[in-house]
């Protein structure tokens, strides 16, 4: 358990002097014992200092390893000289159930080392992310969260970290019931990505896709191909974009499913091609008019 500080560094205008100005604060958690630090995107977004306080009160600059944005999630990394880091343990979101005991533990209102109990009041919530992307999955909690958790982890009876705090519902900005984290299988999934690549890569399908406010004006749910890459997976699978056939407009496929993961929207098609690594072949269904299709395609290089 770590307590992080973002600080942003500004020029006086008049003594040309630099300044150093805390903009908020927030919770992390060792991830290895190389002084990686899981945290959220927004409590470390637009720093140009990040100061780390460990529980021995030792106080380290971390710098920004990788973020995702979409996930609201980060790492940052330390240099801990010979102190021993010590990871915290995961366990898994997959297998949680509503009334499941959880412990939130992080530095609300900067009263360090904090620790609040509950149960999960939710499963499978979604929120807005500060791109505006869709986070699935998301867990429900009725254990105290407030300004300076996010970031900090959400565990299990065990001891486990199985989510990530990053929000509360609440129109006063503090504590009123409901706070939500990140759950972990999301968590083991980008961390990786952000350590090696500095940010999340997902896999190409390999076609330009409709606004979604588009595709509901058309009165359809689901996405809808505009273009076709050429060479991709998806020309080789025989997806059909959407064209002009003699002045009228012929609509091409609206694709409703990647592999079992229905698709509604965008961010449905971007969540379910995050679980496929390039190279792979997934099971991609559109309709083409009436008639339903179910195309084998190829995925293309990350982006």
């Amino acid at each position: 358990m770590v307590y992080i500080t973002n600080v942003a560094v500004r020029r006086d205008v008049f003594t040309f002097n630099l300044f150093r100005i805390p903009q908020g604060t927030g919770s992390g958690f060792i991830w290895d014992e190389h002084g990686h630090i899981v945290t959220n995107y927004h409590v470390v977004e637009r720093a140009n200092e990040i100061i780390v306080r460990l529980d021995d009160e030792t106080e380290l600059r971390g710098r920004l390893v990788g973020a995702a944005p979409d996930k609201d999630l980060a790492v940052i990394k330390v240099d801990a000289g010979l102190r021993a880091l010590r990871p915290i343990a995961l366990g898994t979101s997959e297998d949680l159930r509503v009334g499941q005991l959880v412990y939130a533990i992080g530095n609300p209102f900067g009263l360090d080392r904090s620790m609040t109990s509950g149960i999960v009041s939710a499963l499978g919530r979604e929120i807005e992310s500060a791109t505006g992307r869709v986070i699935e999955g998301v867990i429900q909690t009725d254990a105290a969260i407030n300004p300076g958790n996010s970031g900090g982890p959400l565990l299990d009876s065990a001891g486990r970290v199985i989510g990530v705090n990053t929000a509360i519902y609440s129109r006063t900005g503090q504590y009123a019931g409901i706070g939500f984290a990140v759950p972990v299988d999301t968590v083991r999934r980008v961390v990786p990505q952000l350590i090696a690549r500095g940010r999340l890569v997902r896999p190409s399908l390999g076609v330009r896709v409709a606004p979604d406010h588009i595709t509901r004006r058309l009165g359809l749910e689901g996405v809808l191909v505009l273009e076709v890459v050429p060479g991709s997976g998806a020309e080789a699978a025989g997806l059909r974009p959407t064209r002009s056939v003699r002045g009228q407009l012929v609509l091409g496929d609206l694709i409703v499913a990647i592999g079992q993961h229905p698709v509604r929207r965008t961010d449905d098609l971007l969540n379910a091609l995050e679980l496929y690594q390039p190279g792979e072949s997934v099971t991609v269904t559109v309709l083409r008019g009436e008639e339903r299709h179910e195309l084998q395609v190829e995925l293309g290089p990350g982006t």
